[in-house]
């Protein structure tokens, strides 16, 4: 089995999306406008050529924006940018491995409590052992959610 990185699966869907015409424009622009951020992030860092870990957080930090942005234009009454800005989530979203759900996420965040010592369980501590665990495998909102939920048992 060939194991291809983050990178070249986004340069093969671009091509794809450039042979696709008129019917890939949407997928071209969003992967083009990520690999120029995952290239900028990489001349930032000191040229140095990303792994699938950094490619990562970066295409998280795309989604993130986009759903911030998607949160900001719900109201305004803009249906075509709402459906724009989502469809783009949609397209990043592939590219991310999925995430837990909120009960996963609570078991986790309960083994983790129940292995402290009392005078341990403070949120910052808490919030730090989590997402040292989940880091990328949960939103961080979530966690933050669940934790608080757990500690005011």
């Amino acid at each position: 089995m060939i194991v291809v990185s983050l990178k070249q699966q986004l340069m093969a869907d671009m091509k794809a999306a450039m042979k696709a015409k008129e019917n890939g424009k949407l997928a071209l622009n969003v992967i083009r406008m990520a690999r120029a951020h995952i290239r900028q992030a990489e001349i930032d860092n000191g040229h140095a050529d990303f792994d699938d870990d950094q490619v990562l957080t970066i295409l998280r930090k795309e989604v993130k924006q986009r759903k911030e942005t998607l949160a900001e234009i719900k109201d305004s009454g803009r249906e075509d940018l709402v459906e724009a800005t989502q469809a783009e989530i949609d397209i990043l979203q592939k590219y991310l491995p999925a995430e837990l759900s909120a009960e996963a996420v609570k078991k986790v965040v309960v083994e983790i409590v129940n292995a402290m010592n009392p005078e341990d369980r403070k949120m910052g501590l808490v919030m730090k052992s989590v997402m040292a665990k989940l880091r990328g495998k949960a939103d961080g909102k979530l966690i933050s959610t669940v934790v608080r939920e757990i500690l005011a048992e």
